[in-house]
This record gives C-alpha cells, structure tokens and sequence, in this order.
C-alpha cells in the first residue's frame, strides 16, 4: 500500500512541470525532426533505376505520309498475349511500358494490317513508324472486320 501513495506524488510533481505550451513545443520539435529525417531519407536514399520506357507508335498512310487517326495499336507480347489495345490520337500511340519485347499489330478497316516487333528499354523512348498500304481489293476480310462492316452498314441504314 505504500507504493500507491509515491506513486500519486511523483504524478502530482510530473504535472507541476508539465504545461499545455511544453507538451506543444516537444511535439513539435519532434514532428519537425521527422519532417526533416524524412526529406533528407528520399534525397539520399539510392535511387533504382526506372524498370520503364516509353513506346511512341506513328501511323502513317504510306502513300502520302499523313497520319491515319482512326487506326488501332494492339500491343502484344512475343506469345500474342493482348496487353492493351488503343486508338490512335492524330495518327499517335503513346504509352509507358516495362522493359521488354513486344509486338504492335495496327489495324484500319481501310488499311492492310502491319505488325513490327518492339524492343523497350528502361529509360528510353521507342519511337516506331508504321506506314499502312491501301488494302487490295482482292483481301478476304476476316470474319471479325466482317461483323463490324455489316454493324456499320446496318447502322447507316438506319440514319438515312
């Protein structure tokens, strides 16, 4: 029981030294202490080099060299696993991707279809043209482009 008493006086002393201004004024030297360990950890940290590059796919007609806006860039992986299908914006793809070899297949309903192979590495920007020749008119569709022509005539029927 002797041990309670102590106990009460040695909080009753703590709290005559402690006031609301010291308790801020620690919390906040710590705090700015751990700002500063904080900012100093990410500037001297080693940094890893970036695993990623940049693929910038240019989609040209090749007769005229104009770009072909409406085309489609598939990419794949060397086992035609799909990665990401996009649409080109004024005749450009643009895209981070990880190291590594890809293929872009480009597509247009109006255009033969051309595959490249991509080699991207990190760091860098893989810059690819691909000029698309008209498609002879003698190229069987396949059934997919098919299924969309007719959608596509049928739709017009319809807006007329």
């Amino acid at each position: 029981m002797s041990g309670a008493p102590e106990r009460e006086g040695l909080f009753i002393r703590l709290r005559g030294h402690l006031s609301l201004t010291r308790v801020q004024a620690t919390l906040g030297i710590i705090a700015a202490l751990l700002s500063i360990g904080g900012a100093l950890y990410g500037y001297l940290r080693p940094h890893k080099p970036p695993d990623t590059g940049e693929l910038v796919a240019r989609v040209q007609e090749a007769r005229s060299g104009a770009a072909v806006g409406d085309a489609t860039v598939e990419i794949l992986t060397p086992k035609d696993a799909l990665i990401a299908t996009l649409p080109t914006t004024n005749g450009e793809v643009r895209r981070q991707m990880k190291e590594g070899l890809y293929r872009l297949k480009v597509t247009h309903p109006r255009y033969a279809t051309e595959v490249r192979q991509v080699q991207v590495l990190a760091g860098q920007t893989a810059d690819i043209r691909v000029a698309l020749a008209a498609r002879p008119s003698g190229t069987p569709l396949t059934p997919a482009e098919r299924a969309v022509n007719q959608g596509v005539e049928g739709l017009k029927k319809i807006f007329r």
